[in-house]
């Protein structure tokens, strides 16, 4: 029964994350990250702001909950395979194939405009700096650890990092996806080769 009970509590803890994060970023897209404050996000959200910094740290981290399911994602993925490099050659070809707004590749007007809050905001572009170095972490161990290790998972969630803001610059401009889509593959498909004569190891 407790563990019913606890698997309730965090259900609703998580729920609370996403309905929060949800309405604030509503409240940036429609005046502006620096024009909002905290405390309008918190009454927004029907809670005391005290209680919205037990949730999110800092008002960037709002915004930024959306990537927190994506921090351990390569590390989970060089499991899927023995060739780390390849599992997670194929799991960006894939993520363009579904067009997953984490690769860059998706149109959809709400995903757009959340990019352009989210690279348009100096202050959530340093931010998500932590995010990326945690990703880094999280892979480095999947990779055995050790300096080799970590220098390889930065080049990796580089690499990842780069093609996604490219994908996400041409689409944002305009350009349709069925012409962005076959240069996105290409370019994941150089990338991951480049990486896989620097990293012969993980390949």
């Amino acid at each position: 029964m407790s563990s019913g009970n606890g698997g309730l509590r965090e259900r609703k803890r998580q729920r609370m994350y996403q309905d929060v994060s949800d309405i604030a970023v509503s409240l940036f897209l429609e005046r502006g990250f620096d024009a909002v404050s905290v405390a309008e996000v918190a009454a927004a959200a029907g809670i005391s702001k005290p209680t919205l910094f037990r949730y999110f740290p800092t008002k960037e981290d709002l915004v930024l909950h959306r990537f927190a399911d994506h921090e351990d994602e390569a590390a989970r993925v060089v499991t899927e395979g023995p060739a780390p490099l390849a599992a997670l050659r194929r799991h960006f070809l894939d993520g363009l194939e579904r067009c997953d707004p984490i690769t860059g590749l998706n149109d959809h007007p709400a995903v757009l405009a959340f990019h352009r809050l989210l690279y348009g905001t100096p202050a959530l572009v340093a931010r998500l700096y932590p995010y990326l170095e945690r990703s880094e972490a999280a892979l480095a161990g999947a990779l055995g650890g050790g300096l080799q290790a970590r220098l390889a998972a930065g080049q990796i969630i580089a690499v990842q990092r780069i093609l996604a803001q490219d994908n996400w610059r041409r689409v944002a401009e305009g350009e349709p996806l069925a012409r962005v889509r076959p240069d996105a593959v290409a370019a994941a498909g150089q990338a991951f080769d480049a990486l896989a004569a620097g990293l012969p190891r993980l390949a």
